[in-house]
């Protein structure tokens, strides 16, 4: 129930780009979808009906009015904000706000069907589904009842998928699914190699469980037993060092599949009486128990720093622990109540949620932190301050969840638990902590997103009427204008290649400090990973980013390293492979990744609106109007038009342009097309105040290369930069891949919501 909201509540504090993501997926919109509140009403909505809740229990201390107004400052201020489905629905009429669920998949077409049904629910209420089809007979199993043969578990994976295409989240976003198998299960080839052919499964991230056992093998070069889960007697077994290498080749193609340590994840979890963890949601940071879901939210660590920069030797000198402390509690008490406040799509999830009460308390701005306090993403102090924020997190979170317990009692589970079993006091909450994902939300605080280093320090954003705006890391753009170096000039040269770890003339400090995802080492970002682990009761939401010139072996190194480290899953994403994708069927590869089979380019789908110029050129066929759109200051598609031409000539400058845009679609880069174009004859050439055009494909070329090329270097200025991203469905902006998931920071779409 939302109260009646006060006059007196201060107005938040927004960019510009905040405004348009709440906007555009958070604002409760009427029958025109036209928003009906703004961020001050949806804080309000939001906090009140949540803080309603504290009426359920006579020992509170806090009176529903005055707790929400507690939350509001959080949410308004930028101190926390929970996951998306919870701004989205809470004191509205759906009231689903979880993000997170996990969902079995049973034997049998009755329960695979039921999975079906109850995922679209979910995503219908705007929640993710994670499911395990471990528990699949393998293909071609004999099916006792009919007599007929199985399809096996990729099969059923692609009726999941294209379910979860047909239905929009809460009108906002499609659905987003987790996919497991088991490492020792008969058809885990095949899913391991499900994503080679472009556009499968896109509505899913796959993951592969694997076991101590398979790691132990695989180092030994050892086969492992492959495991009938019907029968559960051993079918067949595979050199675990083949496999684990398959695996390997198929993440530096394309990402897909990534990992979970299900030995790991078990030894964490909370209630083992109640069954094994099989899944996790979408992006991997939240283990869930079979019909079980978890609300998430995240505290900006952006906003606790007392004293900026010059901290370095000590940077927890300047962490406000204080403040930090009150948020925790207060966060705490927020996404307990949030289960109260929620309307569950089905019983069994309810009933599952509410006898363990799970939350996820996480974090965003780590990044905008360490900018703040002088220490360097890639450093031992970034990462000993890691393991200290997060360890007090832990620490506070479990103090707010076991005074929660004295008011309102503990998770009934609790008895069962291995809490009861250790001796712990009565806890609330069977888990307090996970690291999630906050591409959106990390928008709407204006901060870096979760434990990820920044992308780019600068990016440019396509505005209306396509104007270009550079925007600026702000402790970035302070520090240059500390040291008088700002300029608009050297924010796009920083745009453009997105680091300055090549730009000498800057500060070797501000150099050392400012450090970008591709700057930093596949180690490094893994090693962070595993300092937030150690103090996490979930997972942790990180993606180990390599550049597009890494080989299988960079990414064997760093899965052996996760489970040295003791880390629950790792998703590896190598620059540039989903772009122009290397996809093979049954081919080996070379160490460096090449394969043997001849390489096919993504061509990117065209967004609904593309900005771009048309040029008048006279040629000796005729006027050439040459057309050509743009993405990020890229060209995109090409349309060539010859006024009072034959139809023959007109068909030829169509023709060009189709192929020419094909090849910018593809990822072909501006230099390779104009080097084909440049200097083709015609028989009508024609001499022009800007030199001689001999042909419609070299008056193409001209304009590009006067566009594009001059007065720039022969290679970028990042090493990677000049690999395309792949594009936003909605605003066409390029699309970065952080906390396991691709995310546009132009308008905050996002692919796992």
């Amino acid at each position: 129930m939302m109260m009646d909201m006060p006059s007196d509540l201060p107005t938040p504090l927004l960019t510009s780009n905040a405004e348009l993501v709440l906007s555009k997926r958070y604002y409760r919109k009427d029958a025109e979808g036209k928003p009906e509140e703004d961020a001050a009403g949806l804080f309000w909505r939001v906090c009140s009906s949540i803080a309603q809740e504290e009426v359920k229990y006579e020992k509170s201390p806090w009176q529903p009015d005055e707790l929400a107004r507690e939350f509001y400052a959080l949410l308004s201020q930028g101190l926390f904000l929970p996951n998306s489905p919870t701004l989205m629905n809470a004191g509205c009429d759906l009231g689903q706000l979880s993000a997170c669920f996990v969902l079995p998949v049973g034997d049998s077409i009755e329960e695979i069907f039921d999975a079906v049904k109850f995922a679209a629910m979910i995503h219908k209420s705007g929640g993710g589904t994670g499911f395990s089809f471990s528990r699949l007979r393998p293909r071609d199993s004999r099916v006792g009842t009919t007599g007929g043969v199985a399809s096996g578990p990729v099969s059923f994976l692609r009726i999941f998928n294209t379910a979860t295409e047909q239905i929009k989240q809460g009108g906002t976003r499609r659905g987003a699914n987790m996919g497991i198998l088991r490492i020792d299960h008969p058809d885990i080839l095949d899913f391991i190699k499900a994503k080679e052919k472009e556009g499968e499964f896109n509505n899913f991230n796959l993951s592969v469980g694997l076991t101590e056992a398979f790691m132990q093998a695989a180092n030994a070069g050892e086969d492992y037993p492959l495991i009938n889960p019907v029968t559960g007697q051993p079918q067949g077994s595979l050199n675990a060092r083949e496999v684990f290498d398959l695996l390997a080749h198929k993440a530096w193609a394309s990402g897909d599949p990534g990992i979970v340590f299900l030995d790991r994840i078990n030894r964490d979890n909370p209630t083992p009486a109640q069954g094994e963890i099989e899944s996790t949601n979408p992006c991997g940071e939240q283990p869930l128990l079979p019909y079980e879901a978890c609300n998430l939210g995240s505290i900006n660590l952006a906003r606790f720093v007392l004293s900026p920069r010059h901290s370095a030797d000590a940077p927890a000198k300047n962490v406000d622990w204080e403040g930090l402390r009150r948020v925790i509690h207060l966060a705490v008490r927020f996404l307990d109540d949030v289960i109260d406040a929620s309307r569950f799509p089905l019983d069994r999830i309810a009933d599952k949620v509410r006898a363990n009460r799970k939350i996820g308390l996480g974090v965003m701005g780590w990044a905008d932190m360490l900018f703040q306090l002088d220490v360097a993403y890639n450093s031992r102090i970034a990462l000993e301050l890691a393991e200290k924020i997060m360890g007090f997190i832990q620490k506070e979170g479990r103090a707010a969840s076991a005074r929660l317990a004295e008011e309102r009692g503990p998770f009934p589970a609790f008895a069962n638990s291995v809490f009861a079993r250790q001796g712990t006091p009565p806890l609330r909450n069977a888990t307090v902590t996970t690291i999630a994902p906050t591409g959106t939300l990390s928008i709407v605080a204006a901060c870096s997103s979760g434990v990820e280093p920044l992308f780019a320090l600068c990016f440019a954003r396509n505005v209306m009427d396509g104007e270009r705006l550079v925007e600026v890391n702000p402790y970035f753009e302070q520090a240059l204008k500390n040291a008088n170096m700002h300029s608009s000039e050297l924010m796009e040269a920083v745009a453009e290649c997105g680091s300055i770890q090549s730009m000498d003339f800057l500060p070797e400090d501000m150099r050392r400090v400012f450090v970008t995802a591709m700057d930093i080492s596949a180690e490094d970002h893994l090693r962070m990973q595993a300092a937030f682990q150690k103090y996490t009761d979930n997972a942790v939401s990180k993606t180990v980013n390599l550049p597009h010139s890494a080989t299988v072996e960079d990414i064997k190194h760093i899965y052996r390293l996760a489970c040295e480290l003791d880390c629950k899953g790792v998703t590896v994403y190598r620059d540039g492979c989903k772009s122009v994708q290397v996809l093979t069927t049954g081919t080996s590869a070379s160490q460096d990744g090449n394969t043997q089979s001849a390489p096919v380019t993504q061509v990117r789908q065209r967004p609904d609106i593309v900005m771009g110029f048309t040029q008048k050129i006279q040629t000796g066929l005729g006027v050439l109007y040459l057309t050509v759109n743009e993405l990020n200051g890229r060209p995109f598609e090409v349309f060539a038009t010859i006024g009072k031409s034959g139809r023959s000539i007109t068909a030829k400058a169509e023709a060009i342009g189709r192929l020419v845009s094909l090849c910018f679609r593809s990822g072909v880069a501006v230099r390779d097309v104009v080097a084909q174009l440049k200097g083709i004859g015609g028989e009508h050439p024609v001499f022009q105040k800007k030199g001689m055009l001999l042909s419609i494909p070299d008056a193409i070329a001209w304009v590009l290369e006067n566009r594009y090329l001059k007065g720039t270097a022969s290679t970028p200025a990042h090493p990677d930069m000049d690999f395309q991203h792949p594009s936003c469905p909605e605003c066409g902006a390029e699309m970065t891949f952080q906390e396991g998931c691709h995310i546009c920071q132009n308008c905050g779409y996002s692919r796992c919501g």
